[in-house]
């Protein structure tokens, strides 16, 4: 992958890049992570006789005990704990439904093999939004902090995991970049 670039104009403006079947295997497992962990917070979700008679889903009114799902899905307030909770209950169900959505999108948009990607301003927000979930989730599993060196030593089992996190922030600064060039 060597960037992203913009292409067209108007109803035409496209974002293109290439990807390697190394790199959209890489991909492909990510998001697919990210997938089946929204997917089994999702399953969490309380039988509620009312928001079967009302159409409004709720979810879970405690936080995600998995620190990295716990990342994805933070609290809406600090400020009171029954309002975070009412808040959590209302509004997550959605959220994990758009995270979800983007990170399909990412998968059906990226050839399984490689190749080319061609996305529309949408689905170039769409990818922005997908790649930043990817980026929190593996980010919060490697315990990155503004004090991590960019190397870890070769005996870290983390290592080889931070390259990735790192090529992650270049195909999302990259895709940031020629968006915001685009405005």
């Amino acid at each position: 992958m060597n960037g992203w670039k913009r292409t067209g104009r108007g109803d035409r403006l496209r974002f293109v890049s290439g990807f390697s079947g190394e790199e959209a295997r890489v991909l492909h497992g990510l998001f697919t992570e990210v997938r089946t962990m929204l997917s089994g917070r999702a399953s969490e979700q309380p039988e509620d006789e009312l928001a079967a008679l009302t159409g409004i889903r709720t979810g879970p009114t405690s936080r995600p005990t998995d620190r990295v799902l716990a990342r994805l899905l933070p609290d809406f307030t600090s400020e009171d704990q029954d309002l975070a909770q009412g808040l959590r209950s209302l509004h997550e169900p959605s959220l994990i439904e758009a995270k979800d959505a983007a990170a399909a999108l990412v998968i059906q948009t990226l050839p399984e093999a490689g190749g080319r990607v061609e996305l529309n301003t949408e689905e170039a927000d769409t990818w922005l939004a997908a790649l930043n979930d990817v980026r929190l989730a593996l980010g919060t599993a490697l315990d990155v902090s503004e004090e991590m060196p960019d190397q870890l030593p070769d005996d870290d089992p983390r290592a080889p995991h931070l390259g990735i996190y790192h090529w992650l922030t270049f195909v999302q600064d990259s895709l940031v970049r020629v968006r915001m060039r685009s405005l």
